[in-house]
């Protein structure tokens, strides 16, 4: 499938100044040449994402992010301030992105997905998403129904099918999708300058790790569900950072990156370390605090010797899924489990 940007809709008067321009041109003429835009990037771009091919015929102005690590990528990479809208707000911004943050309009209730309607109502020209699933009729709409509207789409390629486990998860495919967004808005130098900030952050880190020979398992204890525990499995980013840091993910045979446990299987297994996501979107159980009361209560974890010992370490829900912050996890890791090794 293949898309282009652009607004179909003219007014009679720029059709009739159109029209008059091209009168005396022959029909056999040469298509314009590609034009570069002042950031570098040369239009028309065609980009292919989670196996769609999209063409850009401009750099956009008028972009939707469908969550708030999306947004926050965009202001990263400095451009923010052709946000119009965004969704699915879940925590407080970072201190150093408030305030541009907060002057992009959020287009639905707080911790709720946008939905088709609003997302048409901000008139974008490119809608960016974290998360395949908010891409779908139910939500803002279809990447073909969008495409079919002008508007070019770009979801993650760690989310192009809900929940599926990506093999090669890793961050240089978040870098790479830092580099991708960056030559879509033409300002190819902010992707290549943050990409390698982090890779320079993740290696120091890295780079401090002590007694790197004591294995140590670990549980990424990610939300509950109806009393069920829900972790991170194999093919996302926890699982990257596991393999970085040097500790073994109890759930790495899991089916999916995200995947519905069981109590009686985490105390099986075992885990040395828990590793509790601390989330803020007000379902029970999930700050890490909650989650650590849980767990103490439990008669089944509370036995278990990494609750026993508050072998405890706590990181922001919204880092474990890919976004600008989640390079963040590593340091945060790292100095953790150099107190259990």
């Amino acid at each position: 499938m293949k898309t282009t940007t652009g607004i179909r809709v003219m007014t009679a008067a720029v059709m009739l100044v159109l029209a008059g321009c091209s009168s005396g041109e022959p029909s056999g003429a040469p298509a314009p040449a590609a034009s570069a835009a002042p950031g570098g990037t040369t239009y028309p771009l065609t980009m292919k994402n989670c196996g769609t091919d999209v063409t850009f015929e401009a750099a956009p102005q008028r972009v939707v992010t469908l969550n708030q690590t999306a947004a926050e990528i965009l202001i990263k990479l400095g451009v923010g301030d052709r946000v119009v809208g965004s969704g699915y707000e879940i925590y407080k911004p970072p201190a150093e992105m408030a305030e541009p943050y907060g002057k992009i309009p959020q287009l639905g209730p707080r911790g709720e997905p946008v939905k088709h309607e609003k997302l048409l109502e901000a008139q974008p020209d490119f809608v960016y998403s974290g998360f395949g699933s908010f891409l779908t009729a139910e939500q803002a709409g279809d990447r073909e129904q969008l495409h079919d509207l002008g508007v070019a789409t770009y979801v993650t390629e760690f989310d192009c099918s809900y929940h599926v486990s990506v093999p090669d998860a890793d961050f240089d495919m978040l870098y790479d999708e830092y580099r991708a967004l960056a030559k879509i808005m033409s300002v190819p130098d902010a992707g290549e300058k943050l990409a390698a900030e982090q890779r320079a952050l993740v290696d120091q880190a890295v780079g401090t790790m002590k007694n790197k020979d004591k294995p140590l398992s670990v549980l990424w204890f990610y939300s509950t569900y109806d009393g069920t525990p829900w972790a991170a499995g194999p093919g996302g980013l926890p699982q990257h950072v596991s393999d970085l840091v040097g500790v073994k993910n109890i759930f790495d045979d899991a089916k999916t990156k995200w995947a519905e446990v069981s109590w009686d299987e985490v105390a099986a297994r075992n885990p040395d370390v828990i590793i509790l996501a601390d989330l803020t979107r007000g379902e029970p159980n999930d700050t890490a605090a909650e989650k650590i009361a849980l767990l103490k209560k439990d008669p089944l974890t509370s036995k278990l010797g990494a609750v026993t010992g508050d072998r405890f370490i706590t990181i922001p829900g919204a880092q474990m899924d890919p976004s600008y912050g989640s390079v963040e996890m590593v340091p945060a890791l790292v100095e953790g489990l150099n107190k259990f090794r």
